[in-house]
């Protein structure tokens, strides 16, 4: 049975999570959740349990706390002041189990709308129940005590423009609303809400198989769907304890590669608008669209691919795939030539990146930035080199940090990132094995068709793994990948069945986004917009 690493007592939380961050060094909070074992089929302690999810300064250490919380009170001490990224995780559990952070700032809603009621992710929540929201928000209740803490008197508040940005804007980058306090053209201060895309990933999970999972996975960052594929699979099959053919580890690295290609060209061509230059857009953009096409080849789907299944792989790749992809990568490679011609030694274009939305390494680490967004700030910190999957650790790649954690370093980072994706594809197509495709385990993998309709056992075969579903070994994990924006983690609750009884997506935008409102702070509007580009929120991720 998987386990979390401690099982600690409620009044002992904060004192453990403590000392575990300040003497064995566990600096970064990864995330906060709950689980309501109201259906579980084991007897627990209480209904609810807090699972805290630690990583330390070498980033090649991780421990995951457990707590079961008393049923009557279903509080817990909150550890905002021990890592900034509480904040909204524990606002997130909130919302979704009901738990109660004492001690903390603003425990509100934070995916959920503030007339809604209950808390959808109980096992006892009536799921059909719909829950219209009629009145808007003002978060007034956020906005009035920031502009107090700093010093403004009751008159001053009275002359500040009070201004919206989204959730409907083109430069929202997603259905997010930044409530802001102008002074001039200057932001004093931000609250950002989200939610306005919830969709129910989590929810969604507990009533359908593993397999029937991953299409919700292409929509969370949907700009790089195949690495949110790759990061379920991979998190299932470690609780299987499976290991993978050779050949599909290395066509998971080519494809997720690839789609960390076109995630950063994304990013930084849809910065470039927001910059006012549009030629960098089509430069940018022609290679991501070619490299769609490959994909609709490969996978029969352009943009939500569902190409990965647990155990292996949907299809092989085609004939002249090798042709296709390198194409592709040189089209890639000269549109960055290209659009770097144009702002290298673009002065407008440095005064409008440089030293703006600067992000120092230990605001980052506190907040749980992770991806291209804390490597610009400094930090040489990236799954595959530091906890290496799929042979990673056997590639010659570089880790590209920048210097000074603001925009320009940002975009750089991915312009470079992509590159180094470029090597590494180009190395994992020169060593490509053979082989079978997909693990040989009936209680894993579909049939051949030749048997499903040759033979009685693979007739049953396909029947009970369509039906049933996988069935995972009962237990709690947390498995993650580096995803085109971050570590991209999934902590899973089996309960032996055919469904998971518990999903929880660990997405880096949401940490983020979390962190934004304090990046922006004192800074102009029209930077505000270039940073918010620049750090790549995709709403599918973060509101899940």
């Amino acid at each position: 049975m998987l386990k979390c690493d401690m099982l600690i007592d409620s009044k002992d939380i904060k004192s453990t999570i403590s000392k575990l961050k300040n003497e064995e060094n566990f600096t970064i909070l990864l995330d906060i959740t709950a689980i309501d074992y109201l259906k579980y089929p084991d007897v627990t302690p209480s209904r609810f349990a807090v699972v805290y999810i630690l990583r330390d300064s070498t980033f090649k250490n991780q421990k995951t706390i457990k707590t079961y919380v008393d049923d009557n009170t279903l509080s817990i001490d909150s550890i905002h002041d021990l890592y900034e990224s509480a904040n909204w995780a524990e606002r997130e559990t909130y919302d979704q189990y009901g738990i109660k952070f004492l001690g903390h700032p603003n425990l509100k809603r934070v995916l959920n709308h503030h007339q809604f009621i209950g808390h959808p992710l109980r096992k006892d929540y009536p799921v059909t129940k719909g829950q219209i929201c009629t009145e808007t928000e003002d978060l007034m209740d956020e906005m009035l005590p920031k502009l107090k803490a700093k010093g403004y008197s009751e008159e001053e508040i009275n002359d500040l423009m009070l201004l919206n940005i989204g959730p409907s804007h083109p430069a929202s980058h997603g259905t997010i609303r930044n409530f802001v306090a102008m002074e001039g053209e200057t932001i004093t201060t931000c609250v950002t809400e989200i939610g306005y895309l919830h969709r129910g990933f989590e929810k969604s999970c507990e009533t359908h198989t593993y397999s029937q999972i991953i299409p919700y996975t292409d929509r969370l960052n949907y700009c790089s769907a195949i690495l949110n594929n790759i990061g379920f699979s991979k998190a299932i099959e470690e609780m299987l304890n499976i290991d993978i053919t050779p050949r599909a580890k290395m066509i998971r690295v080519v494809i997720g590669e690839l789609s960390r290609i076109i995630d950063h060209l994304v990013c930084n061509a849809a910065n470039m608008v927001d910059l006012g230059g549009l030629t960098n857009f089509w430069y940018l953009f022609a290679p991501r669209d070619k490299a769609y096409d490959l994909l609709s080849k490969l996978t029969g789907a352009r943009l939500t691919n569902t190409y990965t299944r647990i155990g292996g792989l949907e299809f092989d790749l085609y004939d002249g795939f090798d042709g296709d992809l390198e194409e592709v990568l040189k089209d890639v490679e000269t549109a960055i030539d290209d659009a770097l011609s144009l702002i290298a030694h673009n002065k407008i274009f440095h005064d409008r990146t440089q030293d703006v939305g600067v992000i120092k390494p230990e605001f980052a680490l506190a907040n749980g930035i992770s991806g291209p967004n804390l490597r610009a700030a400094g930090v040489a910190h990236d799954l595959r080199k530091d906890k290496p999957y799929y042979g990673y650790e056997n590639f010659d790649f570089d880790v590209i940090i920048g210097s000074h954690g603001d925009v320009y370093d940002r975009m750089m980072c991915r312009f470079e990132e992509m590159k180094q994706s470029i090597r590494i594809i180009r190395q994992a197509m020169k060593e490509l094995p053979g082989g079978p495709l997909n693990v040989d385990h009936q209680g894993i993998f579909l049939p051949d068709k030749k048997d499903v309709y040759g033979n009685i056992e693979g007739l049953m075969n396909q029947f009970k793994l369509t039906f049933e579903g996988i069935k995972v070994p009962k237990g709690e994990y947390y498995g993650s990948t580096e995803a085109a924006n971050g570590e991209l983690g999934f902590f899973i609750v089996s309960d032996g069945e055919g469904k998971p009884y518990k999903v929880k997506c660990r997405p880096p935008c949401f940490y983020s986004l979390a962190a934004y409102s304090k990046i922006v702070e004192g800074g102009m509007l029209a930077d505000a917009v270039v940073t918010m580009a620049s750090m790549n929120f995709i709403a599918g991720e973060f509101d899940r």
